[in-house]
């Protein structure tokens, strides 16, 4: 309880993110990616394209929502537009990752991963492997047997089998409760930002030294009210979050992590 009661109360005092720019973007519900000139606006089976510099939309793709119900989060690695896809709410949980030619935006292939911890939610890549976050909900979406503190971070190799697997400490599980992680990316730092449903804040986490539970380095306010986020590459610090109830993407400068 008093390591939960210090973790909070760091957050507590912890220096804002400053929002830098807005981009509405109707497709702003579930997430955004973003590379050097452009930002991807992701809604569960629709993904709006903007211009980064003017904010104009300049492409879109609508996937059939039998097929694509809901996709959580998308992320540019590489030359690809990567994205986690679910069939939220419907149970058993199932899970896939679908993947587009960024320019273009057509559907280039899926990675069908079937039942796995969880739903899957967001997905990254760092030391030439695969990093995935899979929810577990208290509620609607959620199955029986398993709820918020069943959240899992997996490492994938190459050909998506599991490596290894971490939970989440009990100080960041208390902030997704009833709900579960909805974005994560790895920071140039070396740590693992992720988010939650609803929060406006960013936990900053770190693998253990030893066991299987997530280390939890620090907690920023932010803008966004939770859902999936994405590091912007081409410069320092820039995190892109959503605003659901605005529909917009925001840019957000966060501040620096003092790790000890």
């Amino acid at each position: 309880m008093l390591s939960l009661l210090l973790v909070l109360a760091a957050a507590a005092s912890a220096s804002p993110s400053e929002v830098v720019r807005r981009y509405p973007a109707p497709e702003a519900r579930q997430g955004v990616a973003v590379d050097a000139r452009h930002v991807y606006a992701v809604d569960n089976s629709t993904i709006g394209k903007y211009d980064k510099r003017t904010g104009a939309k300049v492409g879109e793709w609508k996937g059939d929502p039998k097929r694509f119900p809901h996709l959580n989060s998308c992320a540019v690695l590489g030359r690809e537009l990567v994205c986690a896809s679910s069939n939220y709410p419907e149970t058993p949980m199932t899970s896939s990752v679908e993947v587009f030619d960024p320019t273009s935006l057509k559907h280039l292939r899926t990675v069908a991963l079937g039942p796995q911890v969880g739903s899957l939610t967001w997905v990254d890549r760092k030391d030439g492997v695969w990093w995935a976050g899979f929810a577990n909900y208290d509620d609607r979406g959620g199955e029986p047997g398993r709820d918020h503190r069943y959240t899992t971070l997996v490492k994938f190799d190459d050909q998506w089998r599991r490596m290894e697997a971490w939970t989440f400490p009990a100080s960041v599980l208390q902030r997704f409760k009833p709900r579960s992680s909805s974005g994560g990316a790895w920071g140039e730092d070396g740590l693992l930002y992720v988010t939650g449903h609803d929060e406006p804040e960013v936990y900053v986490l770190r693998l253990p030294k030893g066991g299987s539970v997530l280390e939890h380095v620090a907690t920023l306010p932010m803008a966004a009210e939770g859902q999936a986020i994405a590091f912007d590459r081409t410069t320092r610090r820039m995190l892109y979050g959503i605003s659901r109830e605005r529909r917009e993407v925001l840019v957000m400068r966060l501040p620096p992590v003092g790790v000890k």
